[in-house]
């Protein structure tokens, strides 16, 4: 049976792989972004649907649930970002409050907005699986604080998901090449020591997380929720 699959942050990266991964199967996929044209190259490429949505902002939400179907078999809560990045360099209290503030939105509130609007539309046997990242057991301040937010919230969904029989999970990935992440700002020495950090010796790549998420939204994991699965190929290592 076909089944409807939702990656916010389609348009590129990381969400752009999953969504490429799912289409492939013959799923029935929608992406969503802030970025009408991203989204609509990705859609003339792989036939998906393409919805322009800010995660973040509640009434762009709703706004949009008028455009989605009334069930969605898996939901992939992959926007988000470093918003760091995009900071104006002021570096006093009011600012600093307010560039908390938008990572937190970025990569916490966002997923939790966009659950909560679609909780109603979830498919029993179903699956949620958030992108996290390593920075969330590493550090990258408020980055990080969201992403390790992000995981511990994830916690009281999967149980409250469960009797439903869908899954709840966080993939993390450690640095991945190939994405908009570092804004085209990341210095080779910093790369390579990023890479060294690493077991297996290399960059990661949105297909490692695209194959991660598809495995968790698979029947080979009905019975695994609540979790976390570093993607870092070693760079933080668990017992």
């Amino acid at each position: 049976m076909t089944r409807t699959i939702l990656v916010t942050g389609g348009g590129t990266g990381i969400g752009r792989a999953i969504a490429r991964r799912f289409a492939e199967r013959q799923e029935s996929v929608i992406i969503t972004g802030r970025r009408p044209g991203p989204l609509k190259e990705l859609a003339d490429e792989l036939g998906v649907r393409a919805l322009v949505c800010d995660h973040t902002d509640p009434e762009a939400l709703t706004g949009v649930l008028d455009e989605l179907p009334d069930s969605i078999e898996v939901l992939v809560n992959n926007a988000g970002g470093n918003t760091d990045f995009d900071a104006d360099g002021r570096s006093d209290l009011a600012a600093y409050a307010r560039d908390f503030r938008a990572n937190l939105d970025a990569n916490l509130v966002s997923a939790a907005l966009t659950t909560k609007a679609l909780d109603a539309r979830l498919a029993a046997g179903g699956a949620v699986v958030h992108i996290g990242s390593i920075a969330a057991d590493q550090g990258a301040g408020s980055y990080g604080a969201a992403k390790a937010g992000l995981a511990a919230w994830n916690l009281d969904l999967a149980g409250e998901l469960g009797a439903r029989g869908i899954t709840a999970n966080v993939v993390s990935p450690g640095y991945v090449a190939d994405t908009e992440f570092f804004r085209d700002r990341l210095p080779d020495e910093r790369r390579a020591d990023l890479v060294s950090s690493t077991a297996t010796g290399r960059a990661g790549s949105p297909d490692d997380i695209s194959e991660a998420v598809f495995f968790l939204a698979s029947p080979a994991a009905r019975h695994i929720t609540g979790q976390v699965l570093n993607v870092n190929g070693g760079a933080h290592r668990t017992r």
